[in-house]
C-alpha cells in the first residue's frame, strides 16, 4: 500500500508541472505584417486618334496577384478595376470616348500583404482631324471678335463656337501649339479652324489642310 501511495505522488508532481507550463505558454498567431507597394505605369503613346485605342500596362511589386485601379480624368472621367497576373503585371487597352487631354494614374489597391500605392501621373491627348486654313495679311491692326488687336504676331485661332480664351492644342506633322480661340470664323465649307500668321509659321502649316486639335 506504501508503494502504490508513492507511485501516486510521483505522478502527482510529474503532471501538474506540465499543464502549469502549457497553460503559462498559449498559442501565438503570428500575422504576416504589410508592406508598402510600388506600382508603374506606362502607355505605349501619349497622343491617339479619336476612336483608337492606347495599351497601358505596368506593374506592382513585391509580385503577386494584386487589385489595380486606373483613374481616368479628362473629358469623361472613369475609373476601371483590372487584376494583375502572379508576377504583379497588368496589360489592358483604353479608347477614350471623347477628345481632350486625359490624365492617367494607376492606383494598387491594399490588400492582406501590401499596403495601397500610386503611379506618377501620365498624360494622354485624344485628338480628332480638321480642316483648317490661315488668316492675317491684309487684316492688321483689326480688332478681333474676342478683344484685342490682330498682329503678325499674334498667336490664336479663330472658330465658330467655341467660347473665347478655350485653349486648343493643335498637332501639325510632329509640331504641336496650344494657343487660345482668339476670333470668329473661318466661314469656308470644310474648314473647322483659322490659324493666325504666327501660329501657322510654328506649326510649319502650308495654309490650307488638315490638322489635329483636341476640340
Amino acid at each position: 500500500m506504501r508503494f502504490l501511495m508513492t507511485v501516486a505522488a510521483v505522478a502527482a508532481l510529474t503532471v501538474v508541472p506540465a499543464s502549469a507550463s502549457a497553460a503559462s505558454h498559449p498559442h501565438k498567431h503570428h500575422h504576416p505584417k504589410r508592406v508598402r507597394s510600388h506600382v508603374s505605369l506606362h502607355l505605349s503613346g501619349h497622343t491617339v486618334m479619336a476612336g483608337n485605342a492606347i495599351a497601358v500596362h505596368g506593374k506592382v511589386r513585391p509580385s503577386g496577384r494584386h487589385r489595380v485601379k486606373l483613374v481616368l480624368r479628362g473629358p469623361r472621367p472613369r475609373a476601371i478595376v483590372t487584376r494583375t497576373r502572379a508576377n504583379g503585371s497588368f496589360h489592358l487597352r483604353w479608347k477614350p470616348d471623347w477628345i481632350g487631354d486625359y490624365r492617367i494614374r494607376a492606383f494598387a489597391i491594399h490588400g492582406r500583404h501590401t499596403h495601397g500605392s500610386a503611379s506618377e501621373p501620365r498624360r494622354l491627348t485624344s485628338y480628332r482631324q480638321a480642316g483648317a486654313s490661315y488668316y492675317g495679311p491684309g487684316l492688321y491692326g483689326n480688332g478681333v471678335a474676342c478683344g484685342g488687336t490682330l498682329m503678325p504676331g499674334t498667336f490664336g485661332v479663330a472658330n465658330k463656337t467655341l467660347p473665347c480664351g478655350t485653349m486648343v492644342t493643335i498637332r501639325y506633322h510632329g509640331r504641336t501649339i496650344t494657343v487660345p480661340v482668339i476670333d470668329r470664323g473661318p466661314y469656308v465649307a470644310g474648314r473647322d479652324f483659322d490659324l493666325t500668321e504666327a501660329t501657322r509659321d510654328e506649326l510649319g502649316f502650308p495654309g490650307v489642310d488638315t490638322i489635329l486639335v483636341d476640340h
